[in-house]
């Protein structure tokens, strides 16, 4: 053998092996390598190795030759497929020859081998559809080519192409072969296991059947001996004899036709399973075989179909696992039933409940006799344990489920004429507590409250609220207000009135998803029985809900009321608490009735006779309802209007007689001219275009509004003209413009803070999204704001701050700032009723409520959606608006008067008189009692009065 670095040309003189020295083999597999031109100049390629040691050519054929390969070698061929036909084309044999071979040296030159009487062994197989052997076609169409081009013919290359055909043929036959007989190897398995199954369920019966043969014939030979022995014995003997065993026998045999029966059907049934699963998928085979069609290959196996039949049966319907349960309980006590019958000597009756009483209690089988129905008991009370097992199991789980779904708030709400609040935000603690109130006269109500959120997660949050909710029930469903299954699962078209409220989200996307809860809304079926209030983040998308909804929607603007909210208080101190009043339902607020009594009676006289309310307006019913505040005096109630009344609740007033008032006149005195103010905003909001018009309509000329915040001035131009605002258009203000931080020491101390008439810091449009932070930020501005103006404004010591001051004299820093307080008022947006407390304690505020005041108005609304054209006509900058008025309008300095006189000489300037505040007392009052009764009233009182604005 040559060593591994032999060359090539060393080998191929390398002496041939003795053939007779060893058995014929097989030619190696000979693999295939890049083909090398004729006229190549380079070497022969040497690859040193172990085993391969070097590479050698058998044979190249011209150029020409070589194209045909290129067309036939990728065509697929086995050992069927090869036929005369196929041999026709001498392409297939070139191209066994036209490749170089990688060949292991240590065997021997590859021309000297001789391997002749292999490849004939091997390729002497007769082939389909000819004569002619494989290997003598081939030789001969090799000879023929190489006589057509002119080759010498060379005997061992023409013998080496014939046994690479014979070696290819050979090893796909080899591998067909070694296929056939695996797949032979696992369907023997199968049928052998199948046919150990069918045994082993047959041999039991087969014998059982034999022994009750042979007990048969045994009692028969019994009955022929006792009937012998009855004979040649005494009578009384023979009675002995033949009595006891007489009948039973005879039963016994008569019935063991029924028992062998039910002994064949027992062995069926247990039997059957395993046949049906064996030939499940054989049964669409030979329907398609019956009726001559061709397989679809893309077709599900019926085993897969009837596994996803029986799974869409159990998640369609939900009473199919008990149904399913309650059968296989059936199938067991019946099956059970008849192998005892069919293994035992009773009745079938009795042998029925044998086996229901041992799927009931599984320990009853102890009392069995025998190898039969010991076997069979035991059997029975194993499934009656896997079925209790099961049964307790959906038991479980039902009772999970529904546990699980009460929990997770799924369930349907039954209630009608409840109050439905559809979504979350901050302003849920504040309109729960208003609307516990208002239904505390009827010993409370229901509120439902449907939110994307988690039922148990709700509950806890409104748990941390510790409000007395006064018989009112609080119910929290989980769910969302754009799905209708969700809004009839809280009886939406029962509730008595319907709240959309606004997400913490940005303003637009807060309004589109209120569009969408309204378009919810309008596609219940069953209608919407009450009215739907919805809050709205900006005035310019309140047209569009209104627009869809119809007359069924009714609005609240929040950032609109709030705006207008703060300038009114802004240019009336003291104004936020009497709105906190009036919106509350803790004190006095609007009511709407009629009062058929009324009728005929002018409106000067419906004033005074309400002992305990306030009229204030009427309701005009020939005007499709309209509510007219602050009507003249001469105005006749018609039958069927309403009369606009402040009052405590509901059921607290009534008209009563008229009083005896002395109609005294007052002179007129001319109204408090206007002077220009300067205002400062601090911070930015998406509506401040809105209250810059207001203060346009209430300011005089000359007036100034300064803008502190961190958009820059070309960005405010932009916005508020994108607004609708005409800024050269203004004629009362002057818009002045400064860019800062209002958190920012040093960006404050650049203002004239100590000149301003009025300061309003506006929660940022930046900070809209995160309550906490927006009230953070405005406390923070709020303390720096008062702490630099109590440095620049002069220390006085008045009467009325001493007397503000009595609490606080531990604390000079807040004397200070009080002392501020005096001379500008500041008015902050506060968002959380959490830092209501920090600021009403410091008293350096006269602060607006925001969340607090659109909880009240949304609560009112939502109790009577006609209160909703009041707050509108009070809030809008033109018509009647809500104001405090001093008393030397009304009186003179010590004057005695009852309350109904002053407000009757209210009546002469136009207005109504709806409370007052006296000089020594903090808050108005509001609807007072006993209006009747005399009292002294002082010029430092001021009186809060509707106003038509004239």
């Amino acid at each position: 053998m040559r060593s591994n670095g032999g060359s090539g040309e060393s080998a191929s003189t390398q002496s041939p092996r003795n053939p007779s020295s060893q058995k014929a083999e097989r030619p190696p597999v000979l693999k295939k390598f890049k083909p090398i031109e004729p006229d190549d100049p380079r070497p022969t390629p040497h690859f040193p190795g172990p085993l391969f040691p070097a590479v050698r050519r058998v044979t190249s054929l011209p150029p020409n030759r070589r194209a045909s390969f290129d067309t036939d070698a990728d065509k697929p061929s086995s050992v069927g497929d090869v036929t005369a036909s196929n041999l026709n084309n001498i392409d297939v044999v070139n191209s066994l020859s036209d490749r170089d071979w990688m060949y292991p040296s240590f065997l021997g030159p590859h021309v000297a081998r001789n391997r002749v009487m292999t490849v004939k062994a091997a390729s002497r197989q007769p082939i389909r559809g000819g004569g002619e052997r494989l290997v003598d076609r081939v030789e001969s169409k090799v000879v023929d080519e190489k006589q057509q081009s002119n080759t010498p013919v060379n005997k061992e290359e023409v013998k080496i192409v014939a046994s690479q055909v014979s070696t290819t043929m050979t090893e796909r036959s080899s591998v067909s072969s070694w296929s056939a007989r695996r797949i032979l190897r696992v369907k023997l398995k199968r049928y052998f296991i199948f046919s150990v199954i069918i045994f082993s369920c047959i041999y039991p019966l087969t014998y059982v059947i034999h022994l009750r043969n042979k007990v048969e014939r045994l009692e028969v030979e019994n009955i022929n001996l006792r009937r012998w022995c009855s004979e040649t014995d005494v009578g009384n003997y023979s009675n002995e004899v033949l009595q006891p065993e007489d009948d039973s026998s005879y039963k016994i045999f008569g019935n063991a036709d029924s028992k062998t029966v039910a002994l064949y059907t027992v062995m069926f049934t247990l039997m059957m399973p395993f046949v049906l699963y064996k030939c499940l998928d054989y049964l669409p085979q030979i329907k398609i075989l019956s009726k001559r069609t061709k397989p679809n290959k893309e077709e599900v196996p019926l085993k897969k179909r009837i596994a996803y039949m029986v799974d869409v049966c159990f998640s369609v319907y939900p009473y199919a696992k008990l149904l399913a349960l309650l059968f296989a309980t059936i199938f067991l006590i019946g099956f059970g039933g008849l192998a005892l019958y069919a293994v035992t000597d009773g009745s079938l009756t009795e042998a029925l409940w044998l086996s229901w009483t041992f799927v009931a209690d599984s320990g009853n089988h102890s009392d069995s006799i025998g190898i039969g129905p010991r076997i069979v008991s035991v059997s029975i009370s194993s499934g009656g344990m896997l079925i209790f097992a099961m049964m307790l199991g959906l038991v479980s789980d039902a009772i999970s489920e529904k546990v699980d779904s009460l929990r997770k708030g799924k369930s349907e709400v039954i209630e009608k004429n409840h109050m439905l609040i559809l979504g979350w935000s901050d302003k849920l603690g504040s309109l729960l507590k208003q609307l516990a109130i208002a239904n505390k006269s009827v010993g409370g109500g229901v509120v439902v409250v449907l939110a994307e959120r988690d039922k148990e997660e709700m509950e806890m949050e409104i748990a941390k609220l510790e409000f007395d909710f006064m018989g009112t029930s609080v119910i929290c469903r989980s769910g969302s207000p754009l799905i209708l299954a969700d809004l009839k699962k809280v009886s939406v078209s029962k509730a008595r009135a319907i709240i959309v409220l606004a997400t913490d989200e940005n303003a637009d996307q807060s309004d589109a998803r209120a569009l969408r809860v309204v378009l919810s809304l309008t596609g219940v079926k069953e209608g919407l029985r009450g009215h739907v209030v919805v809050e709205m983040s900006d005035l310019d998308n309140e047209p569009l809900v209104k627009l869809v909804g119809g007359d069924l929607i009714e609005t609240v603007v929040a950032h609109d009321v709030i705006g207008r909210l703060m300038i009114q208080c802004a240019l009336q101190p003291g104004l936020a608490q009497i709105w906190e009043d009036i919106l509350g339902f803790e004190n006095d607020e609007f009511y709407i009735k009629r009062w058929p009594e009324l009728d005929g009676m002018q409106f000067e006289d419906v004033l005074i006779s309400f002992p305990d309310a306030i009229p204030c307006g009427v309701k005009v019913a020939a005007d499709n309802g309209k509510i007219i505040l602050n009507p003249d005096d001469s105005y006749v109630l018609k039958e069927g209007d309403g009369v606009l009344v402040i009052a405590e609740d509901d059921d607290t007033y009534s008209p009563g007689p008229l009083p005896e008032v002395r109609r005294v006149s007052f002179p007129k005195v001319p109204e408090l001219p206007k002077y220009p103010e300067r205002i400062l905003f601090c911070g930015w909001r998406r509506d401040i275009h809105d209250m810059i018009m207001v203060l346009e309509a209430f300011l005089a000329p000359g007036s100034e509004l300064w803008m502190f915040n961190e958009v820059t001035e070309k960005e405010r131009e932009r916005k508020l003209i994108d607004g609708g605002l005409d800024i050269s258009g203004l004629e009362n203000i002057k818009l002045v413009h400064r860019e800062g931080n209002a958190v920012i020491r040093r960006h404050l101390e650049s203002l004239p803070l100590e000149t301003f008439d009025s300061i309003l810091i506006l929660a940022d449009e930046s900070l809209e999204d995160s309550v906490v932070h927006s009230d953070s930020r405005s406390l923070a501005t709020l303390l720096l704001i008062r702490d630099i103006q109590s440095k620049r404004l002069p220390y006085r010591d008045t009467k009325s701050t001493s007397l503000r001051l009595a609490g606080f004299t531990h604390s000079s820093w807040i004397r200070e700032m009080q002392q501020a307080s005096d001379k500008s008022i500041i008015i902050s947006e506060i968002l959380d009723s959490r830092t209501r407390n920090l600021v009403s304690v410091s008293r350096i505020s006269d602060y607006v409520l925001s969340n607090e005041l659109v909880s009240m108005a949304l609560a009112m609304v939502a109790e009577d959606k006609q209160i909703n054209r009041v707050l509108e006509e009070l809030f809008a900058e033109e018509g009647n608006e809500m104001c405090i008025k001093p008393a030397e309008f009304y009186l003179f300095d010590q004057e005695e008067l009852c309350f109904y006189e002053i407000m009757i000489r209210g009546r002469q300037r136009q207005e109504i008189i709806i409370g007052y505040r006296l000089a020594n007392s903090e808050r108005a009052i509001i609807n007072p009692p006993k209006k009747s009764e005399q009292r002294k009233w002082s010029l430092d009182d001021v009186f809060v009065v509707i106003s038509s604005g004239s």
